[in-house]
């Protein structure tokens, strides 16, 4: 937050502020946010402006409408580019005393075949970034096809016409970081992984392929028939373990990943719950019920931390302890619960 409180002034991002100050939402009013935008994606955003310590004002990172059919309405996504992912990524790294590299880029032929250089006039059908953080490998694979920006007739546009090489690599070294440092990208994409979702009558476009018995991750972060702000009740609640029960019930309302991310996030702001007194189920009450035990800090601990090593095997991740010391930034037995459901959503993302 140092870097962006440095320039001063009114439009100074500070560490405190809970709400947009009168000059800094004139100033995103006229950079294209418009009054569409709802207040959950407008604390969402300062919430992120403040994690990641990117510069709204500088276009550093910004917030992008696009049409939503199901709400009929803009829905408004944090972006910002490769550039500001790499710098997010080196600052992350070295404060946390680790090193980061990377390991050459692969594109792949339509036949499977791997080269590391592509000469090609025809653009590669995937590339392959891998991440080298503190010795940890994080790779991932981006297809052309899932990204590409195209035109009205199905032809790329953009730097996709130009470039899509570059623009393909660029797509799978945001998803190589974004699992190498979950915690700090958390929550917000890159405008070379955006560019498909302007594609023309593409309302129901994806950041990803979305297979069959797969959830849209589109859809709206919000039950239309509750019409619950979940972000919202995250940030007003008291206490960490209330924000696990909002994170659940959004969950089971059909939440996107990148929301149940934001819920998460907040949690981890939060102070713990005074811890529950145990109630052993033994003797029936007076009603002839017998009591369940109530779920102690420690089993809510072992469930998250059960759910996270489920979460890193699905994404295929080595070295499981020293990984999640990493990302969390600390040994996984100092972590709080919440930071550990809030990595685990992001590596099922990733996965």
């Amino acid at each position: 937050m140092n870097e962006i409180a440095k320039a001063g002034g009114s439009l100074a991002i500070r560490a405190e502020q809970t709400a947009w100050t009168p000059d800094q939402a004139a100033v995103l009013q006229q950079s294209g946010i418009d009054n569409t935008v709802a207040p959950a994606e407008l604390s969402a955003f300062l919430h992120l402006c403040q994690r990641t310590r990117l510069d709204p004002f500088s276009r550093q990172i910004y917030l992008i409408g696009r049409w939503n059919g199901q709400q009929q309405r803009k829905v408004y996504t944090p972006q910002t580019s490769i550039d500001g992912y790499r710098v997010i990524a080196h600052r992350a790294a070295a404060e946390a005393g680790h090193s980061l590299g990377y390991e050459d880029t692969l594109w792949c032929d339509p036949s499977g075949k791997w080269r590391d250089v592509w000469l090609d006039d025809k653009p590669p059908a995937a590339a392959k970034v891998t991440v080298i953080r503190n010795g940890m490998r994080f790779s991932a694979v981006a297809r052309y096809s899932e990204y590409v920006q195209t035109k009205k007739g199905g032809e790329p546009s953009g730097l996709w016409v130009k470039m899509p090489t570059t623009m393909t690599a660029k797509c799978a070294e945001a998803l190589a970081l974004r699992m190498a440092f979950p915690h700090d990208l958390a929550g917000v994409y890159t405008a070379e992984e955006m560019a498909q979702a302007d594609n023309p009558a593409a309302d129901e476009r994806h950041l990803r392929k979305v297979e069959p018995g797969q959830g849209d991750p589109w859809a709206t972060p919000q039950s239309a028939a509750q019409g619950r702000d979940y972000l919202h009740e995250a940030h007003e609640a008291a206490d960490a373990d209330t924000v696990r029960r909002i994170w659940r019930e959004a969950k089971a309302d059909g939440a996107v990943p990148v929301y149940l991310e934001q819920i998460a996030a907040v949690g981890q702001d939060k102070p713990e719950a005074p811890a529950p007194t145990p109630v052993a189920a033994t003797e029936p009450n007076d009603e002839g019920v017998v009591d369940g035990e109530v779920l102690s800090p420690e089993d809510d601990y072992a469930d998250a931390v059960a759910d996270l090593r489920a979460a890193a095997e699905a994404a295929r991740l080595e070295d499981f302890d020293t990984g999640t010391e990493q990302a969390l930034g600390m040994p996984l037995a100092d972590a709080p619960v919440a930071a550990i459901r809030a990595l685990t959503a992001q590596l099922r993302t990733a996965a």
